[in-house]
């Protein structure tokens, strides 16, 4: 278990280290009005994600429960997803050039309207539910339970704290733009390694299945 835990928070590491509205919304934020409103911003994301997290896993869980045969499915879409968004990062990381450019946000938050930024950023993004979605398939896929993959959640969003916590402090001194710039290709291609993989061992493990 702890080497399938290792390779699914790897993509997800990945993941939130490289662009995206999360990145942006901690970014804009730092850069306009300084570190303490973007780690609202950042607290309201790791609680999204672990609404996301749960949410998924319990959805997932029934479904499996009710119907087994559904793991198949799910095998297939989740290898899927994961497939295509390593396939997205790769292309990323092969394109000349970055769009990790980010536009300062300078209407002034208070603590609590900053955390419910960062918590509507993540809750109304539709891919962040589809990825957790096939995270959580993933982890079914391996056999894990549904307990087990709703207590991968708070790991994720624990590393979600971490990231954009330390995003948020390096864009609010001002610096950090350029340094991100230079290595944001390196984050897209560790990204599109480890959700490749993961979307690789699903669809085979679902080719596995329906073989026997």
């Amino acid at each position: 278990m702890i080497s399938i835990y290792a390779l699914t928070w790897l993509g997800v590491l990945a993941a939130q280290i490289s662009p995206g509205p999360n990145l942006a919304a901690v970014a804009s934020v730092g850069l306009a009005q300084g570190r303490r409103p973007a780690f609202f911003i950042v607290t309201g994301i790791s609680s999204g994600m672990l609404v996301w997290s749960t949410v998924t896993a319990l959805g997932l869980g029934a479904l499996i429960e009710a119907f087994p045969l559904s793991l198949l499915a799910l095998k297939f879409m989740g290898g899927g997803y994961l497939l295509f968004l390593g396939i997205k990062a790769t292309r990323a990381t092969l394109k000349e050039g970055t769009n990790a450019t980010f536009t300062p946000d300078a209407r002034l938050l208070t603590d609590g309207q900053a955390w419910r930024r960062g918590s509507l950023v993540l809750l109304t993004n539709p891919k962040a539910a589809l990825m957790w979605a096939a995270v959580a398939s993933f982890l079914f896929g391996q056999g894990l339970s549904a307990w087990h993959v709703i207590a991968f959640g708070p790991m994720g969003a624990l590393s979600g704290l971490v990231i954009y916590g330390t995003y948020a402090w390096l864009f609010s001194t001002g610096v950090a733009m350029r340094s991100y710039t230079r290595f944001s290709r390196w984050f897209e291609g560790v990204f599109a390694a480890a959700f490749g993989a993961m979307g690789a061992s699903l669809i085979w493990a679902g080719v596995r299945e329906a073989r026997n």
